[in-house]
């Protein structure tokens, strides 16, 4: 498999969508059958995906190899409890026993047993034919700037909350917090409170009430998210409707929405692009993701993408947390750049924490050190080529890209490296995807008013 641009510091880069591709040539040259991939999440939305696959007995291996790996990304991006495999029992067996608990795909049962409060489990259907419809939300989220509202954003470190009326703002205050290192849900729960109350403060009435937070949200409940790290499993639960129960003290049956920071992100970027097909992705201590679809609208999918694969060499790093290799949280964060520091020459302290180190890179780079450029080359390749296995499940106009890892000069030299991929290797989508770098201080600014803009005032 030749990659038309190298990633001069990982040699060894075999990326997913390339592997994908040539795996579906492949199939059409030999004796093929057609399958579905579904995942089932809340309320029984679901996402299904007809392809073509060897026929049962030809190439069983690369088979299960291939399903398992966008089965994998099924999950991460649109979420699910329920794994479908329709029209291979070969097939089936191999994912069910990946993904059983206890499998090679414990963390994801786990974790999205977690999420969706169900068991994790995966189905066998005969027929093809019988294969579930993709059934989606079409709820619009966001964009509604009528009325008197509250924007709130979750972070860290601070919270930024703000008075919106008519989608104007006419208060923001950041107050500083420190969620991650309470073990008192109170804290959380007063600080949330007091931040909105003093918005309240500015409007004469409040009609809706947004809310913009790191981790995973289901039907407005809190199922993960570091704010509440330190908390015990059972103030974790107690903690689910924390959102809720401070809206319930500010005024009576006032609407609310709380979305991922990342989908609030990506909402920002579209109301200020004035354009739809958003996908946002923030290169930090981790890879976030957040989407705004064709229609304007958040789509409550998990955009989880620091778990989607990205690499399939078998020699990628490994991820601590899920056990698996080759996924974003490795390509698309400060891992990244110091897992390629040995390959740029660099040594590390190894006393620095994972942000000093990076940040000592930063000032390599800055200080015009040769070696650097490579790293942010590397990177650059990476996302390239994931732009354009993304683009098989999100339909994209733009990308947003943030966060540490972007900032300064390296950031540019990412994205334009990015760029050279989607030209070389993939121009049809060069033509419709423009890929950006927003403004941090515009950003701040507009991911407050974006979440204000997220629950519909009834009339």
């Amino acid at each position: 498999m030749e990659l038309k641009v190298k990633a001069v510091y990982d040699p060894g880069f075999l990326p997913m969508v390339k592997y994908v591709d040539e795996y579906a040539s492949d199939v059409q040259k030999a004796e093929h059958q057609k399958i579905a991939i579904s995942v089932v999440r809340n309320q029984g939305y679901t996402h299904t995906l007809k392809m073509d696959a060897f026929k049962d007995g030809v190439a069983d291996e690369r088979n299960c190899k291939v399903v398992e790996r966008i089965v994998k990304t099924f999950l991460w991006v649109y979420g699910g409890y329920k794994i479908i495999i329709s029209g291979s029992k070969v097939i089936y067996d191999a994912i069910a026993k990946a993904y059983a608990k206890g499998g090679a795909r414990d963390f994801d049962n786990g974790f999205m047993s977690g999420v969706y409060e169900r068991p994790f489990e995966v189905q066998y259907i005969e027929n093809v034919d019988d294969a579930p419809e993709s059934h989606e939300s079409a709820n619009p989220v966001g964009r509604h700037l009528d009325g008197c509202r509250i924007g709130f954003d979750a972070g860290g470190s601070d919270v930024k909350v703000s008075a919106v009326i008519d989608g104007e703002s006419v208060y923001s205050e950041e107050i500083v917090w420190h969620p991650k290192t309470q073990t008192d849900p109170s804290y959380h729960f007063n600080g949330i409170r007091n931040a909105m109350l003093k918005a309240a403060e500015k409007m004469p009435r409040v009609d809706g009430i947004g809310v913009s937070s790191a981790g995973v949200y289901i039907d407005n409940r809190a199922m993960v998210a570091s704010l509440f790290i330190k908390l015990s499993e059972e103030d974790k639960i107690k903690c689910q409707n924390i959102y809720l129960d401070v809206a319930k003290t500010i005024g009576k049956d006032i609407p609310i929405e709380v979305a991922n920071d990342g989908d609030v992100t990506a909402l920002a970027g579209a109301m200020d692009l004035n354009d739809n097909c958003v996908l946002g992705i923030a290169m930090g201590t981790s890879e976030a993701g957040g989407y705004v679809d064709q229609n304007g609208n958040i789509t409550g999918w998990l955009n989880e993408l620091a778990f989607v694969p990205v690499d399939m060499n078998p020699d990628a790093m490994v991820d601590e947390w899920s056990g698996d290799v080759g996924c974003g949280v490795k390509y698309f964060s400060q891992d990244s750049v110091i897992k390629l520091c040995p390959a740029a020459g660099i040594e590390l302290d190894d006393s620095l924490t994972l942000a000093e180190k990076l940040k000592y890179v930063q000032n390599l780079h800055a200080a015009g050190d040769p070696r650097t450029p490579g790293i942010y080359e590397t990177i650059g390749v990476y996302f390239g080529y994931q732009i354009a296995y993304y683009a098989k499940f999100y339909d994209i106009r733009h990308v947003l890209i943030m966060g540490r890892v972007t900032s300064g000069q390296g950031g540019q030299l990412l994205l334009q490296k990015a760029q050279e991929v989607l030209n070389t290797e993939y121009p049809e989508l060069a033509k419709k995807i423009q890929l950006h770098i927003p403004d941090e201080n515009s950003r701040r600014v507009g991911q407050s008013v974006a979440a204000a803009s997220l629950p519909v005032i009834k009339k």
